[in-house]
């Protein structure tokens, strides 16, 4: 699968050759987790809806859901506006982080700082 060349254009990559991906849940507005994806990823993203993402640490693409069955169907896809990172507004099915929890962003560190 290939990106199309106008998106593709308006990447702006790390070093990796990677963009960040900020997962939001569309029902909540509440931030799900953070992943990363390259050109591959986000065109397998735009045609299967089914989120896809490059694992740093594996070297290799991994479909949201697909060992866990806790899926993220995706509903929009919007590029920020310096183009280094990538809004992917979803359903999710079950928990989001790899810990279990619906979402990666559920440690309060203004509120543990003021204990």
């Amino acid at each position: 699968m290939s990106l199309d060349p106008a998106i593709a254009a308006r990447l702006k990559r790390n070093e990796a050759g990677l963009v960040a991906a900020v997962v939001q849940e569309r029902g909540t507005g509440n931030v799900l987790m953070l992943a990363w994806m390259d050109e591959e990823a986000l065109a397998r993203t735009l045609q299967t809806r089914k989120a896809t993402y490059y694992s740093r640490s594996r070297q290799q693409y991994w479909v949201k859901g697909e060992t866990s069955g806790h899926t993220q169907y995706v509903h929009e896809v919007r590029l920020d506006c310096d183009g280094d990172t990538v809004l992917l507004v979803v359903d999710q099915q079950g928990a989001a982080c790899h810990t279990g929890t619906h979402t990666c962003f559920d440690t309060d560190i203004l509120l543990a700082a003021r204990s």
